[in-house]
């Protein structure tokens, strides 16, 4: 089975957090999660140093996916959808490509029902989110549309964004029955409700994505050397991983990431 449809199908919330470079993911799996996340703002922030791209090219996404399999070691992978879902076929096609770059999930962000038909049809081993911005010019009706359209379509979870009250998410779960929720945490968009996981996933939610809070983490931190270097001429006074806890990830285990744990 599917590592995501696994985590779709419990009864907890799992969170998944953004990785953008196979050290980001090597600390992941350290860290013990169960799955991870490669978003395109990570993408391009690393690639073009520009996180605000809007055209971001799936296979450049395929690319750097390809990259982490070696330090995942099984913990299942799930990206954005780049440029290339266009169409249906392109969908289709594109999916099978995320696949064979060790992309167990997508994320498809307001397409008809027809890419999420295709993809179900033609790439059934990939779990496909399907997000929706409805919220900002419809609504909570308009997000239920939307999101019943692509659960009759295949989908197997649907990500409601701008949703962000404990009723609002009841009402969508009592619309959509059976359907699991994702939600996500970027600095980028709207905030998510803030409710504890317990209290999430019997709102049905299963999945909570962090996409950039690494990243961002990693960068603040980078900024912070080297303003240190440039205005002291030494990171001294800035906290940072000890050399040898550094070189030791390579050589260590990772912790269990059994979905069972």
């Amino acid at each position: 089975m599917n590592a995501f449809r696994e985590l779709l199908a419990a009864d907890r919330v799992t969170h998944v957090p953004g990785v953008h470079d196979p050290l980001s993911a090597t600390l992941a799996v350290h860290a013990g999660h169960r799955a991870v996340y490669l978003s395109k703002n990570a993408v391009a922030a690393v690639t073009m140093g520009r996180p605000d791209v809007e055209f971001v090219p799936a296979t450049q996404i395929a690319d750097r996916a390809a990259t982490l399999g070696p330090v995942l070691g099984g913990v299942p992978l799930m990206a954005d959808a780049g440029a290339g879902f266009e169409s249906p076929r392109d969908a289709a096609w594109t999916a099978l490509a995320y696949q064979r770059a060790g992309i167990t999930a997508v994320v498809l962000s307001d397409h008809d029902g027809g890419h999420v038909r295709a993809m179900a049809r033609q790439a059934p081993d990939v779990a496909v989110v399907a997000r929706t911005t409805a919220y900002g010019k419809g609504g909570l009706e308009a997000t239920v549309e939307r999101c019943r359209a692509y659960a009759e379509g295949g989908a197997d979870a649907v990500l409601p964004a701008g949703i962000r009250t404990p009723e609002e998410l009841f009402r969508l779960k009592a619309a959509l029955p059976g359907v699991p929720l994702v939600l996500s945490r970027s600095e980028a968009g709207p905030a998510a409700p803030a409710l504890a996981d317990d209290e999430l996933a019997v709102l049905g939610v299963r999945l909570i994505l962090h996409p950039l809070a690494a990243l961002l983490a990693a960068v603040r931190a980078a900024s912070q050397a080297y303003r240190a270097i440039a205005e002291d001429g030494t990171a001294d006074e800035v906290d940072r991983m000890p050399w040898a806890a550094f070189t030791a990830l390579a050589a260590s285990e990772p912790r269990s990431t059994s979905l069972g744990s």
